[in-house]
């Protein structure tokens, strides 16, 4: 059984009807389910867990979630530096491990990113230029 912890408030349809976690709440993960005062929420590998939540069992789940949303925010920015940023991470070896392969040609993070460990993300923070002094 492992822990998970809400990056950002979760307001969705989970499998037992709808959520509304506050940021912060630490969900239990039993089986590839999270759950939330005794309730499915998601699986760990649906887009509501990548979006939402981040792997605590090492204590550090708060940390990663700022990162993972530093990240995605920075590489999700259209300015003059987007195709840059962007370069940088198809070029980058430990990037590689975190790119679902079946996509050759875009890139889709894979269940592992989002729970990297801190100094993996700390590495592609300071890649793409997100905020790392966390």
């Amino acid at each position: 059984m492992g822990k998970y912890v809400a990056r950002d408030r979760a307001r969705f349809k989970g499998f037992s009807g709808p959520v509304n976690i506050p940021w912060g709440s630490v969900l239990d993960e039993q089986d590839g389910l999270l759950f939330w005062h005794g309730e499915a929420v998601c699986t760990i590998t649906s887009q509501n867990a990548y979006d939402f939540f981040s792997a605590d069992n090492d204590g550090q789940g708060k940390l990663r979630g700022k990162l993972v949303t530093a990240i995605k925010k920075k590489l999700e920015k259209r300015d003059t530096g987007y195709q840059a940023r962007w370069d940088k991470v198809w070029a980058d070896d430990l990037c590689q491990k975190y790119r679902r392969p079946e996509h050759e040609d875009w890139w889709l993070w894979n269940h592992d990113f989002f729970n990297a460990p801190i100094q993996d993300l700390r590495h592609i923070a300071s890649l793409v230029g997100a905020p790392s002094i966390w």
